[in-house]
């Protein structure tokens, strides 16, 4: 039946804007006197390890540079992911600048720790790193999907729990464990420690003082009552980050750049009646000098409705790679497993 529609209907394509954003690129690395590494994530996407085999095929390309300028626009994602890039970025780098003018959530913080230094617009931030964990166990929505339960959660029920004074014969995990699967406290405070491990391993490329690279992970992890606090550049100043404002004129191309990433990145999904749907959306970005890579999503979406959710069929989704070789344009699919 899918089939059918699809044939009445002309899927929706992203566009590839290689073009424009290699003029782009090739202002800033002149401004910046160094090599712009660009990373972008749509709402959708996120810091995964597959990024790491992207971003190898970048750093081929360009070779070993002594100072890599590194964008990132992104919400989140992999912990162990971010440590990965960053560790794939040092070897072939010497020193590492993050710049950064918009949103640089979660994970995407994590990748800044491991830069020798951080330059922020006037509209960036960073966010605080505690984990939240989307468990097979976790409680589920009302639309039928498992919610994401962080450690620090946990904690502050217990915490209002002792606070007004309830017997304290009565353990509030048992009153607890009937929302939350006691597997799923377990696996979270699991991810909290991680979390911390981390960021302290991140730190360690560029802080050799143990005790300020422990005081900087254990603030990210705790301090913050919300995981999507916004970590303004004074704040960061604070916590022992080294930070710097962007230069007007960088942001300004950054900017430039983030607008034709997030036209790349729109949805591109072609609804076909109430419970047939395909999507075609770039999710992931990574681009440098003459070469573009790109996650795109491409695959079919019934809407079950016993199950009051969506699943996907027919999954051609995989990262592209787009390279300028000489005078030409090419373009192939990445087979990353």
């Amino acid at each position: 039946m899918a089939t059918q529609k699809k044939n009445n209907h002309k899927e929706k394509q992203p566009p590839i804007l290689f073009g424009k954003t290699q003029n782009i690129i090739k202002r800033v690395n002149k401004l910046l006197g160094g090599t712009l590494v660009t990373y972008f994530n749509n709402p959708r996407g996120s810091v995964c390890h597959d990024d790491v085999l992207a971003l190898f095929e970048l750093l081929e390309k360009i070779g070993h540079q002594e100072k890599i300028y590194l964008f990132i626009k992104s919400s989140g994602g992999n912990g162990q992911a971010s440590l990965r890039i960053v560790n794939l970025l040092r070897q072939y780098c010497k020193e590492v600048v993050a710049v950064i003018p918009l949103e640089c959530a979660s994970a995407a913080t994590m990748i800044t720790l491991g830069a020798n230094e951080i330059q922020m617009g006037p509209m960036a931030y960073l966010t605080s790193v505690d984990t939240s964990l989307t468990h097979s166990l976790s409680p589920i929505d009302r639309d039928n999907d498992r919610v994401s339960v962080s450690l620090d959660e946990l904690n502050r029920v217990v915490k209002l729990w002792q606070a007004q004074g309830s017997d304290k014969s009565e353990n509030p995990y048992q009153q607890l464990f009937q929302h939350v699967h006691p597997l799923v406290i377990g696996a979270v405070d699991r991810a909290e420690s991680l979390s911390i491990m981390l960021c302290k391993e991140l730190l360690a490329y560029h802080i050799e003082n143990e005790r300020e690279a422990e005081e900087i992970a254990a603030t990210l992890n705790s301090k913050y009552p919300s995981h999507g606090y916004p970590i303004l550049i004074e704040e960061a100043k604070r916590i022992g980050l080294k930070v710097s404002h962007l230069s007007p004129e960088i942001n300004t191309l950054l900017l430039e750049l983030n607008e034709l990433y997030s036209e790349m990145g729109q949805r591109a999904t072609t609804d076909f009646d109430d419970t047939h749907a395909h999507g075609n959306e770039i999710l992931n970005i990574w681009e440098s000098t003459g070469v573009l890579v790109v996650y795109q999503q491409d695959k079919d979406w019934f809407y079950r409705t016993e199950e009051r959710r969506w699943i996907s069929l027919n999954d051609n989704s995989s990262w592209r790679r787009v390279a300028k070789v000489g005078n030409k344009v090419e373009k192939s699919i990445l087979h990353i497993a």
